[in-house]
């Protein structure tokens, strides 16, 4: 193979490659839902028995690029705390913080992830980390539904 055609195939390579790691965004803004259509009435997680699932988190409400997450089951912490448990990234790069709407039937809890300030413009590895985060309440959880708002 002469050196010119060597030269073209490598840099067509090269293009190919950069073109395929372009399909992402690292701006660390919210990214428009290029999902399917969700509804938008709460969810219905599962309640466990057993011990935690996951990493502990800390809420952290500093996130940027926030977006509502479910989460597909939750304990009974303390009859005014439940403990939430779902998938996440990094915690070196992604947090959550909640937020809970409490009413006589319901304990309904928005659950957010977004990425942590420290990590925006950094590069972050795609793993899959199941966390658990613990979330207060103002009223004893008595006989309410736990509701992911996701």
């Amino acid at each position: 193979m002469s050196p010119a055609r060597a030269a073209a195939l490598f840099a067509t390579a090269l293009l190919g490659l950069a073109a395929a790691g372009c399909s992402g965004s690292d701006s660390g803004a919210a990214q428009g839902n290029t999902g399917s259509a969700r509804s938008s009435a709460p969810s219905t997680p599962v309640q466990d028995t057993g011990a935690g699932l996951g990493r502990d988190f800390t809420a952290d409400p500093t996130i940027v690029g926030a977006h509502a997450i479910s989460f597909p089951s939750w304990r009974k912490v303390a009859e005014d705390r439940i403990a939430v448990n779902f998938q996440s990234g990094a915690p070196e790069c992604y947090g959550v913080d909640a937020s809970v709407t409490e009413t006589d039937k319901s304990v309904t809890v928005e659950l957010r992830s977004g990425t942590r300030p420290a990590a925006v413009g950094r590069m972050c590895t795609m793993v899959a980390v199941f966390g658990t985060l613990e979330v207060p309440l103002k009223s004893p959880l008595g006989q309410r539904q736990v509701l992911s708002a996701a």
